[in-house]
């Protein structure tokens, strides 16, 4: 048996390899441009997606087994939220507007404020925010109507992928969960349209997919782009945040990780949806159950722009100096909220801004540093405190996962043992458990995982000065939420 997984994150594709044993054989990465043509926008060329995708799979397939004729079948995962419309014939009607794109903020700030966002939650489990569907087409139908009007569907990144590979139009669940699913009935809710004033929407939500049709063909035309038979099954896997929970392991109620990339992800799995608690982070249909996921408008961005800030080539090496800075950074205090969209996770804002506070001649870089991966840290124990679970561990991935200091950072402030994955590609490990599962490979995702899902040694928590660090930040963030008014209006008048 081959297999290949395709991850399409928002910045590379990766295409994955993995051998009849389920190791990884071949991992082939092509970086894809984030356009953004006006503040706070995030748009991508849907048809250079697909290229960067050919181009992974055709060199994956290459260097696995030959011209590809050994692979078993390909599952595919990608970024989710979003909107990626195309026409009647599945072409691009446009680029995609992505999930981190803040130009529809105004709308989900009206929607908060009404409590229109609230009511949609307890059907949904999905707090509002800018980047999700409702609230761009919402945007789209006011500033750009003529697209709308040419646009049949609106899919995600992994369906766009799926619908190149298979020729059809569809939605797994879990990139449907948020924000048009009723969550406790698994289907499109026509309430949760009216509510948003969507109904017009109505026409452009493609067919879903359960568990049990998640598989097609791959079409002659596809095959030639790809270099492999036609016919190979094609897996719609999960999005990107729950294939990469399960392929850290995360598949049982009370298992949680926290992908560090460019959302801080934090989730945990849970057996139903709680539709009744603080309206907060999302809530995903995921095989066997729900993930309550808590992904942040910004993660290891962040890093890049403090090593741009400091001087700094790597991560690495904001890592070594933020180990040069005592714990606490000498009273240095970092909020992470650098989104042109705001914030999403673990609370909607879109007018959350960053900020260093109690910034003194005495602090030098190696404090910046310091406080920048203490902020990020902080946000983490944040997300998993509002996700109402207390797990045992938690798993993570994600490049930041490769940092020494931050991990054991995770551990000190959450109290809890870090356990990163062995793997290379998390998420389309995720991706293969679920092909597993989906072609009859294995018996369910549980087992797959328990076969296939290895994990490194544990970074375990050390007792220090984090005790009180976590309250301390929760204060300084409220004190400066109540500067986000005013500088919004400041921008404005800029």
């Amino acid at each position: 048996m081959a297999v290949i997984c395709v991850d399409a994150g928002t910045t590379v594709i990766k295409a994955v390899g993995y051998t009849g044993s389920g190791a990884e054989a071949v991992v082939v990465r092509h970086e894809t441009g984030v356009s953004r043509p006006a503040p706070g926008w995030a748009e991508q060329d849907m048809d250079a997606v697909w290229d960067a995708v050919t181009r992974t799979v055709r060199e994956a397939a290459a260097q696995l087994d030959g011209p590809g004729g050994g692979v078993d079948f390909v599952a595919v995962t990608g970024q989710g939220d979003g909107v990626w419309l195309v026409d009647q014939a599945g072409e691009p009607t446009g680029p995609a507007i992505l999930w981190n794109d803040g130009r529809a903020a105004a709308t989900v700030d009206s929607w908060i404020r009404s409590g229109v966002a609230e009511r949609a939650f307890r059907l949904n489990g999905s707090s509002a925010a800018s980047g999700l569907p409702h609230a761009i087409l919402a945007w789209l139908a006011e500033h750009d109507p003529d697209r709308l009007a040419r646009s049949a569907a609106n899919l995600t990144c992994g369906g766009w992928i799926f619908s190149r590979m298979t020729g059809l139009l569809a939605a797994d669940e879990s990139d449907a969960s948020a924000p048009f699913m009723d969550l406790r009935a698994r289907a499109y809710s026509p309430e949760l349209l009216e509510l948003f004033g969507l109904e017009w929407a109505e026409r452009l939500l493609p067919e879903l997919r359960d568990d049990t049709r998640r598989v097609a063909e791959l079409t002659g035309r596809a095959a030639e782009q790809l270099g492999l038979p036609a016919g190979t099954p094609v897996v719609m896997a999960p999005y990107d945040i729950v294939s990469t929970a399960l392929g850290a392991g995360a598949v049982r109620a009370g298992q949680a990780c926290s992908i560090l990339g460019t959302t801080l992800s934090t989730e945990a799995v849970v057996e139903r949806p709680d539709l009744d608690g603080d309206p907060v982070g999302i809530t995903i249909a995921m095989p066997g159950g729900y993930l309550r996921a808590f992904p942040t408008f910004a993660g290891v961005e962040v890093i890049q722009w403090a090593c741009r800030l400091l001087g700094l080539r790597t991560p690495d090496e904001l890592g070594e100096l933020a180990a040069s800075s005592p714990p606490g950074a000498g009273g240095l205090a970092f909020l992470p909220y650098l989104s042109p969209a705001g914030e999403r996770a673990p609370f909607s804002d879109p007018l959350a801004r960053g900020a260093f506070q109690g910034l003194s001649f005495e602090h030098g870089r190696e404090h910046v540093a310091r406080a920048v991966l203490e902020g990020l840290t902080l946000v983490v124990q944040d997300c998993l405190a509002a996700s109402g679970h207390r797990p045992e561990e938690l798993r993570v991935s994600g490049g930041g996962s490769a940092s020494a200091i931050w991990l054991q950072l995770i551990a000190d402030v959450t109290g809890l043992p870090v356990l990163r994955s062995a793997d290379a590609e998390v998420g389309a490990r995720g991706a293969f458990l679920v092909g597993l599962a989906a072609t009859g490979a294995a018996t369910g995702i549980e087992q797959a995982a328990d076969t296939h899902v290895r994990l490194r040694a544990a970074v375990h928590p050390r007792t220090g000065p984090y005790g009180d660090a976590y309250r301390d930040f929760l204060a300084l963030r409220e004190a400066g939420a109540r500067s986000w008014p005013l500088l919004a209006e400041m921008r404005s008048r800029s």
